[in-house]
């Protein structure tokens, strides 16, 4: 999108500096509550993957990452993390969790092809977190139960948030609700995706939009997702394709729905191959990760990513991702944030 300044926007908490304090608090208090809410450990994450492999997120399969050859291994190429969505699997089973307890990490990736504005950075920091399940867990209520937990993290901070800076008050919803892309598509079926998100989060505040990255009765996806982690293909007991989906939330600021999370219940050995197959992927069976998943020797779980910035961004009512991480923005850009009172470094 544009960029977007709010008419008559002014920083809640009065400088930079309790910006910096706030930021924090937020960070510590929804680690501490997202790892009860769902059982996870804390585990140190890599920032680069060995290229080739299969492990770094393809995102929508088109976004290239910033790759590089390593002199100490014979120049092999290594590659900056887009997400870890493959390699929390991995680590999981090197570890031997058992169902019901999982592992979170800061992730910090670069994603260069992003078109920056409000919500997108080069520079992406998020709570990537994944959960051992049981193949019996692999349904829509399991996911729908998860969703509401760490929708409960969310307001737990946003509560805990306001007695430390009463100027920045709750408004999220009791409840989040929940709704399939293709209901959305028959409700606004002559609204684009976004604008279908805007309606009706605007509605109902807080959203979890299901069946992301399948196809829809239009011919058309809601939005993308990567073939080979979250499972978009699976016939759930509704009757809609996909067992996974979006947080999203109404932002009073920007004045739009608001996508904090990403995530789903991961693939399993026949959703890789469906899922491959429509994508026309077939190819990366081959790779170390996929040939482990197909074999049957990675577990089931769910998983998924919350964004740091972003989450802080709108807890704390900012106008500017800028606002709450430091990156690299374009010259005209920060110019006129700064003349809108919008302070981005």
């Amino acid at each position: 999108m544009p960029l977007f300044i709010p008419k008559d926007y002014s920083n809640l908490l009065g400088n930079v500096e309790n910006t910096e304090k706030a930021i924090k608090a937020v960070k510590d208090m929804f680690q501490t509550n997202l790892s009860a809410q769902l059982a996870l450990l804390r585990v140190t994450a890599p920032m680069v993957v060995l290229s080739g492999t299969g492990i770094n997120d393809d995102l929508n399969s088109v976004e290239r990452p910033v790759r590089f050859p390593i002199k100490g291994m014979n120049e092999r190429n290594a590659e900056v993390v887009h997400s870890l969505a493959k390699w929390k699997r991995l680590k999981l089973g090197e570890m031997g969790i058992q169902p019901g307890r999982g592992i979170y990490t800061d992730m910090n990736a670069l994603r260069p092809d992003e078109d920056l504005d409000n919500l997108h950075s080069i520079y992406v920091d998020q709570w990537d977190w994944e959960k051992v399940i049981r193949k019996e867990d692999r349904n829509l209520d399991f996911l729908k139960k998860t969703v509401r937990r760490i929708y409960e993290a969310i307001k737990v901070t946003e509560n805990k948030l306001y007695v430390e800076f009463p100027q920045i008050e709750p408004q999220l919803p009791e409840d989040i609700f929940f709704i399939h892309a293709e209901e959305l598509l028959q409700k606004y079926p002559d609204l684009s995706p976004k604008e279908r998100e805007d309606a009706i989060v605007r509605e109902h505040r807080a959203v979890f939009i299901m069946g992301i990255g399948c196809a829809l009765s239009n011919g058309e996806k809601h939005d993308g997702r990567a073939a080979d982690y979250d499972d978009w293909s699976t016939v759930n007991s509704d009757g809609f394709k996909g067992l996974n989906g979006d947080i999203m939330l109404w932002n009073p600021v920007l004045e739009r729905a608001f996508e904090v999370s990403s995530m789903g219940i991961r693939v399993d050995e026949e959703a890789m191959e469906r899922q491959l197959a429509i994508c026309g992927q077939e190819n990366k069976k081959e790779l170390m990760f996929h040939k482990r998943l197909l074999a049957g020797e990675l577990p089931y779980t769910i998983g998924g990513g919350i964004g740091q910035s972003r989450l802080c961004m709108f807890l704390l009512r900012k106008a500017h991702i800028g606002e709450i991480q430091s990156s690299i923005w374009p010259e005209d850009m920060v110019a006129e944030c700064h003349a809108a009172g919008i302070d981005i470094v």
